[in-house]
């Protein structure tokens, strides 16, 4: 049994392909915490003008279809809509795989939500002290919301590792093949070797099998304490 692994591991460039899907995913999700937990406190603890305005606008874009999303960004990546940075064009670059997705509503959604459980006598605690709006989010939120934060990362992991359909449309060289690309390419060699289709399917899927028993704990906590009324 063991030998089918064996052969899908060392076969189709499976190892580099499914290293380039740990980076691609992790730049995400870091890519996505970085952005996501300064709007989602800014949402939901600090007054600015159309706040509310502005946040039911984001909410309303999560009705649009991802897969209308695709062109727009496929034309902001070849560089025919703004200039990029770090050259003319990010197609066939780790850029052009994590950045375009590193801003999530749903994300930011889910942290303001937590976010405004906190009591608002801790802030009020922590302004006496001098503290800042940066120092009661690093010391404080982020600390007492880190079930919300690995289980939003473990979505985005989820969602980044199993990307198809935007890897095939911008990649046409393999040096950035990400393990799912890999998998289409290895049904297609193999056939009806159904052996070597599960061995494949289940290394692809491994690392998120193995993340979740790291952080299940956290994941548990963070649902049951969205169901939990003041």
């Amino acid at each position: 049994m063991f030998e089918n692994y064996v052969e899908v591991w060392t076969s189709n460039n499976f190892q580099r392909y499914t290293i380039n899907s740990i980076i691609i995913s992790t730049i995400t999700v870091l890519g996505v915490l970085l952005t996501s937990i300064p709007a989602a406190y800014s949402f939901a603890r600090i007054e600015f003008p159309f706040k509310n305005l502005i946040f039911y606008l984001l909410l309303l874009s999560l009705m649009i279809p991802e897969i209308i999303t695709l062109l727009p960004h496929l034309l902001i990546i070849r560089g025919e809509i703004i200039p990029l940075p770090f050259g003319p064009t990010w197609m066939n670059t780790l850029q052009g795989l994590t950045v375009p997705f590193m801003g999530n509503i749903f994300v930011i959604f889910l942290l303001r939500q937590y976010f405004k459980k906190i009591p608002n006598e801790l802030w009020e605690a922590a302004r006496l002290d001098g503290a800042s709006h940066f120092y009661f989010l690093t010391r404080i939120v982020i600390p007492m919301s880190m079930p919300i934060i690995v289980t939003v990362g473990l979505f985005t992991f989820i969602i980044a590792w199993n990307s198809f359909a935007w890897p095939l449309l911008i990649l046409t060289k393999e040096d950035w093949y990400p393990v799912t690309v890999s998998v289409y390419s290895f049904v297609r060699e193999v056939g009806p070797n159904f052996h070597l289709l599960m061995a494949a399917c289940l290394i692809a899927i491994a690392p998120i099998l193995i993340l979740y028993f790291f952080t299940q704990r956290l994941f548990i906590e963070s649902i049951s304490n969205f169901g939990i009324k003041e």
